[in-house]
């Protein structure tokens, strides 16, 4: 493939991660930037409707991040405390320190050792009578057995909210995750689309929706732009008190040209991982996450790899640590929720999680872009092999 100016020359560090900025998306941003109005405006209008026409989702809010969205969801389900949050503890932090800021306890569970996602029989196991909602995670790009966690979630009467953001474009047995029931998608600069910080909510309940609009902006019954008026009605009163987590127009119109390109995206990110799995077949302690069996489309944000020290003559802080040393970048994602500090003194550090302990000792995340090129994938290939082969050379018995 051709070399584009965000693409690492030989020699330079490789990172881990790298946004995909072309031409159209800095004209799209310079157009914005001097039109004379920058803050939420008709390209945050644009970008929502874009992932609603993507998606098939009836109504999306964006805001400044996932982290925000998780917490005025959270916050208009009424989650408070005395309430509990089922979600495993194989995540960002941001969803149970929300979860905790809003008084209420994260319930962590268990994932598949193979594959990091949570089971409908590990929720349901969880559920008890103070339980008000269910955060599956689509981790790395993977979807949920969602038909198996809605039915438990039906039965039970709770809200499932979809932790999408590794997902955008995931599929789930033909559907695109957000085309029903609520899903929050991160629009980081590392995730596959980014609108440099931000986050979209994305629902087919409407009243939701405009809720959640209301309070990501002072909880005004409007904002300074909307669809109908240029300008805000002096009339406007609060709701209820809000936040101020509305998305800018200089944000949301990267998101919106990015948007256009998410397949080209996921196809390149699949081509790597599909070199990575089969470079990697041959490495002796260092081991892929699995695929679950169900239909679904990979959007490989993240391609994982678990170091398995009594095969590879390393453990995964020195394998990241050699990779550094000659020019490579690695990820963790993620050192488990329940294992930090806080939340250990919480007394959730109860050592039940025992695939997620295991994961969180091991997994690592490799280079994956779209702008590397095929010399990238070899020099990553070729940089594992290497501090593999002197790991297992110095730790082999004279």
């Amino acid at each position: 493939m051709t070399r584009s100016k965000n693409q690492p020359t030989a020699g330079e560090f490789l990172p881990f991660c790298r946004p995909s900025i072309n031409e159209a998306d800095v004209e799209a941003v310079t157009r914005t930037l001097t039109s004379g109005w920058i803050t939420t405006g008709p390209a945050c209008a644009e970008l929502e409707q874009a992932v609603c026409d993507r998606t098939g989702g009836q109504a999306a809010v964006a805001v400044t991040s996932g982290t925000a969205a998780m917490h005025l969801v959270l916050l208009a389900m009424g989650i408070g405390p005395g309430d509990e949050v089922i979600t495993p503890s194989m995540t960002w932090v941001s969803t149970p320190n929300i979860i905790s800021l809003l008084g209420a306890k994260p319930v962590f569970v268990d994932v598949d050792r193979e594959t990091l996602l949570v089971s409908a029989e590990s929720i349901a196991a969880a559920i008890t009578k103070r339980t008000k909602a269910i955060i599956p995670v689509h981790y790395a790009g993977v979807p949920c057995d969602l038909d198996g966690i809605r039915s438990v979630a039906d039965a039970a009467g709770i809200p499932v909210i979809e932790d999408a953001a590794h997902a955008i474009g995931t599929r789930y047995s033909n559907q695109e995750i957000g085309s029903s029931g609520h899903a929050i998608f991160s629009l980081h600069p590392i995730k596959n689309v980014t609108t440099g910080e931000g986050g979209v909510f994305v629902t087919d309940d409407v009243e939701l929706a405009a809720e959640i609009r209301r309070m990501r902006f002072h909880g005004l019954a409007a904002e300074a732009w909307d669809r109908n008026q240029q300008g805000r009605s002096p009339q406007v009163e609060v709701q209820s008190p809000g936040f101020k987590y509305n998305m800018p127009d200089m944000n949301a119109v990267l998101g919106v040209s990015q948007l256009k390109r998410l397949d080209t995206f996921i196809e390149r990110r699949a081509e790597i991982a599909n070199r990575y799995t089969e470079g990697l077949r041959e490495v002796d302690g260092i081991e892929p996450l699995g695929l679950p069996s169900w239909n679904h489309r990979h959007a490989w944000h993240l391609f994982i790899v678990r170091v398995l020290p009594e095969l590879a003559g390393l453990d995964r802080d020195q394998f990241m640590a050699a990779l550094k040393d000659i020019g490579i970048g690695t990820g963790l994602h993620f050192r488990a929720a329940h294992t930090h500090r806080w939340y250990r003194d919480q007394g959730m550090d109860s050592g039940g999680l025992p695939e997620t302990e295991w994961n969180s000792e091991r997994i690592c995340s490799i280079p994956l872009f779209p702008d590397m090129t095929d010399d990238d994938i070899e020099r990553v290939l070729t940089g594992i092999r290497s501090v593999c082969n002197v790991a297992q050379e110095q730790g082999a018995p004279a």
